[in-house]
């Protein structure tokens, strides 16, 4: 019988902490995962620049008139509610101190974190590049309003780029079960 026995390797009792309400935090729940502070302030950052974006294209009057400006409003709205509802569902999981580590709620988590974060990306990409059309090539910023353009790609972008690391953490999460 091929067992290791207690006199070989002792198996001491978990450390007891001064605070008796202290979270128990495991390992694996790194800053940035659902049910974590830093997952919270990911999504919470995810949704103002997502709604920074979708408030200043909305705001103009011309961006109907171009496919890829449209794109944008509605990704940069999906990833708003995408966004909201799963900062509430860390402020839960705060609150009533509850691990968000089960593998159907991580794979959502993640399958919902790659599709609008690809979709954000793909939106912003699509500004810029009709942002970059208009301003340098046809050289027409002057009858547009390139600036909420550019600042409306450039909030897309820091909204992906929020949300990068929350589909990444989810992956990994769900890769190493």
């Amino acid at each position: 019988m091929n067992v290791s026995h207690a006199s070989v390797h002792p198996v001491e009792d978990a450390p007891t902490t001064d605070g008796g309400n202290a979270p128990r935090v495991r390992m694996k729940d790194l800053q940035g995962m659902p049910g974590t502070p830093g997952g919270l302030a990911l999504r919470i950052s995810q949704f103002v620049f997502a709604a920074a974006a979708l408030v200043v294209m909305a705001t103009t009057s011309d961006f109907p008139s171009v496919t890829a400006f449209c794109y944008l409003v509605a990704a940069a709205g999906l990833q708003c509610v995408w966004s909201l509802s799963l900062a509430v569902v860390d402020m839960y999981a705060l609150l009533v101190r509850r691990s968000l580590q089960n593998h159907r709620v991580v794979s959502f988590f993640t399958v919902g974190d790659g599709m609008t974060s690809t979709l954000t990306f793909a939106a912003a990409c699509a500004s810029a590049g009709i942002t970059v059309l208009i301003d340098n090539d046809l050289g027409s910023c002057a009858h547009n309003h390139c600036a909420q353009f550019e600042t409306a790609t450039a909030m897309a972008f820091i909204s992906w780029f929020t949300s990068l690391p929350s589909f990444l953490l989810n992956f990994w999460s769900l890769a190493s079960r």
